[in-house]
């Protein structure tokens, strides 16, 4: 078997990067930018009012004027007024307006009294040049980058987006995924369910974990243990789809039959089983094409790490993500571990009084106890070739 180290490793050489498509920017929200932003003209693009008030010249305040003419009202959304050469000429403006010409800076109201067309400054007010004016390019100048290739977009780069003029933007294509469960003894969560058969929960958990991830389009399958049915599903779902996370089968039971059909139509193993508890069963693959299957183990929390140890991160590399940097937390208790695997123990993650990162075990009862999940954060990384971690060891963590 190979190491969780080498198991990301070898995925990650046979990721090859989804395509690239242009999308409208109402609907760019939660997908992968591809190509930078650069700002297509000075930000802010004027001389802009910062407050309401007076703007003025502050060289008069200098000479001792107190008193001025108010000549105009420049609100925000029209060119710029321009204020007279008189020494105690000034402009009402209004927030986000544009600086009127030959004025240099704003005094806001309540620094003033007005009477009629006049406005004398109160004794508090200080004027100085450039006060309640956001210069012209002071924030980016045209050309500059605004936002890089490989990030998410977020509300954030929406809004930039839009500030730039950018109506579409470039990014990765959204996968077509097939999320596969497999077992005779699975039902509906629906349905009457016998003694001796369980309720569909891991691709109902997967799939609802992939589209938080960014990943929408998923669509979910069942599979009875008939390597007939199997065969056919198989051959439909790499047919439509870009990549294949099954659950269940992938052990070395009778029934276990998924490796075989995947490899029946097409799917290469490129590695089966994993140094690692739960999921040591993770089966990896893929077809000529470029398509990726991942075989996960049908024990609920296996599947769920296999998850997010794996496939999540396999995604985000083939839609250019740009990586997450490892993130250590300190065990917040000494522990034993159980296996001389390398071990995922869920945590809960707290910060710590000098504002580290704790994470405190939540031993699940088994592998199957999916409830156990609840209460955690995501999963620390124990290496193998420790057993025993004192309080404080930082620990790999993922998130869930």
């Amino acid at each position: 078997m190979i190491t969780p180290a080498e198991a990301e490793a070898t995925i990650q050489r046979h990721v090859s990067p989804f395509p690239t498509e242009i999308c409208p920017l109402l609907h760019a929200h939660g997908r992968v930018l591809r190509s930078e932003l650069r700002a297509d003209r000075d930000l802010p693009p004027f001389d802009r009012v910062t407050m309401d008030g007076f703007a003025l010249r502050a060289a008069a305040v200098a000479k001792g004027v107190q008193t001025f003419r108010i000549e105009a009202l420049q609100p925000a959304g029209v060119p710029a007024a321009t204020l007279s050469t008189a020494a105690d000429a000034c402009v009402e403006v209004m927030t986000g307006a544009m600086l009127p010409s030959g004025a240099d800076a704003v005094v806001p109201y309540e620094d003033t009294a007005r009477e009629g067309a006049t406005m004398r400054l109160l004794d508090r007010a200080t004027v100085t040049p450039g006060a309640a004016v956001h210069r012209r390019g002071s924030d980016h100048r045209a050309g500059d980058r605004v936002v890089r290739a490989g990030l998410r977009l977020s509300g954030r780069e929406i809004a930039i987006a839009a500030s730039i003029g950018a109506g579409a933007l470039s990014v990765a294509a959204q996968p077509r995924i097939a999320l596969i469960a497999s077992g005779d003894e699975l039902v509906e969560p629906d349905v009457a369910v016998a003694p001796h058969q369980i309720r569909r929960s891991n691709d109902y958990g997967l799939r609802a974990a992939l589209i938080t991830a960014g990943y929408p389009r998923v669509e979910n399958f069942h599979l009875r243990d008939v390597r007939h049915e199997i065969d056919a599903l198989i051959e439909r779902v790499l047919r439509e789809n870009d990549v294949i996370v099954m659950t269940g089968g992938v052990s070395k039971g009778r029934f276990d039959l998924v490796p075989a059909a995947l490899e029946a139509q097409g799917v290469r193993k490129i590695f089966h089983g994993v140094a690692q508890r739960p999921g040591k069963p993770f089966w990896f693959g893929g077809t000529t094409g470029g398509q990726l299957v991942f075989a996960l183990p049908g024990n609920p929390i296996s599947a769920y790490t296999c998850l997010h140890r794996y496939v999540l991160p396999a995604l985000d590399l083939a839609s250019g993500l740009d990586a997450s940097p490892n993130v250590g937390a300190a065990l917040s208790e000494r522990i034993t571990c159980p296996t001389p695997l390398t071990f995922f123990l869920p945590v809960k993650l707290a910060t710590g009084p000098r504002a580290e990162l704790l994470a405190t075990p939540r031993w699940p009862n088994t592998s199957g106890d999916l409830a156990g999940l609840s209460d955690t954060d995501g999963f620390v990384e124990l290496p193998p070739e420790q057993r025993e971690f004192p309080a404080g060891t930082v620990l790999r963590v993922f998130r869930w």
